[in-house]
């Protein structure tokens, strides 16, 4: 695998529209190429942004975001939340890079993500090419920050190892390998978390990734989320006492 991030000028609001913007930087994509994209770029695109004038209040921001949300505060600003099916600090909202600002997460993120994914293929006449919207999160009882994909299109996210056989002939039953979020990690490590100006990048040779000149259904979607109820970690999601977000 390779993964070659791309240096930009700073992206502030008001910034072009995504198409533009990646016009701009992709001169060419090769066929079975992956583009990987922050979602704080796409948000900065959409307009998805709020002055922090000192009069917006971070917390009830948050909870209006947010779908699900715990109401004290693990850490100064930081919020526990639930938002489309990702437990993730704060509904996404990053103040880093952001030029004085709020940066919420993409609207209409699946159907961005499709859009992004038809132009690249209408723009470079190539069959295959998948992309990625990329945030960073944390993990339970592990310091610092990895990547994750938020959306996907263009290729399989998921690769289900239920029914083979292992190493030494034992039926797997429950395992399937998060591709997505697996080359997203990659790419964020890539792209970095500071002030490298690198928020895009082109993931090659993946010779495991199994593309699809099509956007992915509802169903491919949904089998990348597991309910609650059926989460190894429920226990601890059940005892919290989540409060819905007010939208």
């Amino acid at each position: 695998m390779k993964i070659t991030p791309i240096k930009t000028n700073k992206i502030t609001h008001p910034a072009p529209d995504i198409f533009t913007l990646l016009d701009t930087y992709f001169k060419m994509i090769e066929e079975k190429t992956i583009v990987a994209i922050t979602s704080k770029v796409l948000s900065i695109c959409q307009g998805r942004i709020i002055k922090n004038d000192g009069q917006i209040n971070k917390k009830k921001l948050i909870q209006k975001e947010a779908d699900y949300y715990l109401e004290n505060e693990p850490l100064p600003g930081i919020v526990l939340t639930i938002k489309n099916n990702l437990l993730i600090p704060s509904a996404g909202i990053d103040e880093s890079n952001a030029n004085g600002y709020f940066i919420l997460w993409p609207k209409n993120i699946q159907e961005s993500t499709n859009e992004i994914r038809e132009h690249l293929v209408k723009k470079h006449k190539k069959k295959h090419i998948g992309v990625i919207i990329t945030d960073s999160h944390t993990t339970m009882l592990r310091r610092g920050t990895t990547g994750i994909g938020l959306n996907h299109s263009g290729f399989q996210a998921l690769k289900n190892y239920i029914g083979e056989k292992d190493l030494f002939g034992r039926t797997i039953e429950v395992t399937s390998s998060n591709h997505l979020d697996g080359l997203a990690a990659a790419a964020v490590v890539a792209m970095g978390e500071g002030s490298e100006q690198t928020p895009l990048a082109l993931i090659t040779k993946v010779p495991f990734v199994t593309f699809q000149d099509k956007n992915p259904t509802k169903e491919e979607l949904s089998l990348l989320h597991i309910p609650p109820h059926e989460d190894i970690y429920e226990p601890i999601i059940d005892i919290a006492k989540w409060e819905s977000g007010k939208k």
